[in-house]
């Protein structure tokens, strides 16, 4: 299972870097490698973790993200800058370690939202005006990143 984690590291590795030089490939593999070896708690959560959730969680975050980018571009370019900023107190089933860095990283990745602060069962997240968390609101992160850990909203 740990070669399978260290693989997945050093492909994002790849892709986020975009250098196919066969040093900077070769310390991809050790970083990889390294991080996987000197973090034991990694195995056990990546038991429960569903690798084909993770295959159709990435173009729909990539969705997100676009929407986003594009709304948070039209109330840039508006003269009037119709920006409401908010701090939201975000109440989550979710429990793990793993499932609040993935759901804080997909708000934070999502332009016009910001994780400010993670806790057991709630995380803290900047909006740029209220269009911009209503996906939060409603539960559809969560549920997203409930289905990459293989938790339904009914079992927790």
């Amino acid at each position: 299972m740990r070669f399978f984690a260290a693989f997945a590291l050093f492909v994002l590795w790849l892709v986020l870097s975009a250098s196919y030089n066969v040093l900077h490939m070769a310390t991809g593999a050790v970083v990889a490698s390294m991080v996987v070896w000197l973090s034991p708690t990694a195995a056990p959560h990546l038991r429960q973790f569903s690798w084909w959730a993770a295959l159709m969680y990435v173009p729909w975050l990539i969705v997100r993200i676009l929407k986003s980018g594009f709304h948070v571009s039209r109330l840039i370019l508006d003269p009037a800058l119709p920006i409401a900023p908010e701090l939201i107190q975000h109440k989550t089933k979710l429990s793990s370690d793993g499932e609040l860095v993935v759901l804080g990283n997909s708000i934070t990745l999502t332009p016009g939202t910001i994780t400010v602060e993670v806790a057991p069962g709630e995380l803290i997240v900047h909006a740029l005006d209220a269009p911009s968390c209503v996906e939060l609101k409603s539960g559809l992160f969560d549920e997203r990143v409930g289905r990459l850990f293989s938790v339904k909203e009914d079992q927790k």
